[in-house]
């Protein structure tokens, strides 16, 4: 049987009442494999295809069996006890692979794939299932959700937040495309797409909620980032329009974006300093 087989049949017993109490070696056998595979970069929580980025559902089952079929157990990291159903991700690989994470505070959660030539900088979270591509920065006080996908040369902002999206297992994650630059401060929530060598400012708020005012198609688009835009907030009039409780009308966030200039991607080059 395959390992997308082995973690199927799982999970359907999972459905049918396997509990952790029940869980055989044999079955938290096939999820250190998993977990290896997730690591490795063999397996992805999400893939993009001819019509967009579509979830691999069974990944995504996988990530759900380890919380369902493992019981908590009291773990020990830099000398403080914490307690998971999970240890934290061995790092030996990364610096085979001329990627660095700096101490106290840099945590990366089993199941979590980053690649090489890569930087992660402390305090930065990167959850189970997430996928972090080569040569990309993950900066100060950044979070990498559980099964997000990260693409290659992306620049993550210090403070951003990238969420995760692991249930429903159908529903894709939050994919942030080769050669992104986030300022700092930037969410990317609920499976918002956003597009290769984009560009967005500090503090943008992306989610499929808030709309996308594309002057390059003159559209409005929900729930992605086309490749290739210049990317801030900007205030739209609210239908809420005046209220007994304030003067003026009301005003939502929303997104507005043109095509990226020269100047606008010499400014978000990466230091070639960091990586020498």
């Amino acid at each position: 049987m395959s390992l997308q087989s082995d973690v199927e049949d799982l999970w359907r017993r999972k459905q049918d009442g396997l509990t952790a109490a029940d869980a055989t070696d044999d079955h938290l056998g096939t999820l250190d494999e998993f977990l290896a595979a997730l690591e490795a970069g063999e397996v992805r929580a999400a893939e993009k295809g001819s019509e967009g980025w579509e979830a691999n559902e069974w990944v995504k089952q996988g990530i759900l069996l380890n919380f369902g079929l493992r019981e908590t157990e009291a773990r020990t990291y830099g000398g403080v006890t914490y307690h998971d159903v999970l240890p934290l991700r061995e790092t030996a690989d990364l610096n085979e692979r001329g990627t660095r994470n700096t101490p106290d505070g840099t945590v990366i959660r089993r199941g979590a794939y980053v690649g090489s030539d890569a930087i992660l900088m402390s305090p930065a979270f990167v959850n189970i299932g997430a996928h972090v591509g080569d040569g990309t920065l993950v900066d100060s006080c950044d979070t990498v959700g559980s099964c997000a996908q990260i693409g290659d040369g992306v620049k993550l902002g210090a403070n951003t937040l990238i969420g995760g999206v692991l249930e429903p297992v159908e529903d894709a994650p939050v994919i942030v495309e080769d050669g992104v630059s986030l300022g700092a401060g930037c969410r990317v929530t609920s499976g918002f797409v956003v597009g290769e060598n984009s560009v967005v400012g500090e503090n943008t708020l992306l989610t499929p909620r808030i709309p996308i005012y594309d002057l390059v198609e003159e559209e409005v688009i929900y729930g992605e980032l086309p490749p290739e835009r210049r990317a801030f907030t900007r205030f739209v009039e609210s239908s809420v329009s005046d209220h007994e409780l304030f003067d003026g009308g009301a005003y939502k966030p929303a997104v507005v974006a043109t095509d990226v200039e020269e100047q606008t991607l010499e400014a978000t080059e990466r230091e070639d300093a960091l990586r020498e």
